[in-house]
């Protein structure tokens, strides 16, 4: 974890248990176990509690998991620019475990702490460049009103192409519906 910077967007988690327990290998089979040991090694964690859970669907698990990887960190979007997104993106969902887990990932990224710590600002910070600015805020219009504002829509042209707006879009949908889940299913955070 960064120095100086919180794990916690707002409050602990929602749930001080998981609804849907981990699964060991029992549960979620050899090829998922192994999968979720090599994403904590790469993560610098265990195997994240977020896999070992998802995977207790096994099938529905591998369909996701290339999806979101795709996203993340196989995207087109620049890593730092990524991270931040899925920051907000945990922020306004009050989703401790993204948040713990996000922190970590962007300062990996090249985040620094004060960035992370502006992510809490919002997108009208004085710290943010006119590009980033865009971004965050398209970030909460789709968070608030599930579309982005003309205005919003003409800073983001000025910065993104068709493909990769149509990646920040995706992005920002894939990670509140998995704030969703992860929030709803108490899945708890990893430790790092």
């Amino acid at each position: 974890m960064l120095e100086g910077v919180g794990v916690e967007p707002a409050t602990r988690p929602r749930h001080d248990r998981p609804r849907v327990d981990p699964g060991d290998r029992a549960d979620i089979g050899a090829l998922n176990s192994l999968i979720a040991t090599i994403a904590g090694r790469v993560a610098g964690t265990g195997p994240p509690n977020l896999f070992t859970t998802l995977a207790r669907h096994r099938r529905l698990f591998r369909r996701w998991l290339r999806f979101a990887g795709s996203l993340m960190p196989g995207g087109r979007l620049p890593r730092v620019d990524t991270e931040l997104v899925i920051l907000r993106v945990a922020l306004n969902c009050d989703c401790v475990y993204e948040w713990s887990h996000h922190v970590h990932l962007g300062g990996r990224a090249g985040l620094t702490a004060e960035e992370i710590e502006r992510v809490r600002s919002g997108p009208d910070d004085d710290g943010w460049s006119p590009r980033r600015g865009a971004m965050l805020r398209a970030v909460d219009e789709l968070h608030e009103s599930r579309d982005v504002t003309d205005a919003t829509w003409s800073e983001l042209r000025d910065h993104f192409d068709d493909k990769d707006l149509v990646e920040l879009c995706l992005l920002v949908g894939h990670y509140e519906m998995l704030a969703m889940t992860i929030n709803s299913l108490g899945i708890q955070p990893d430790r790092h």
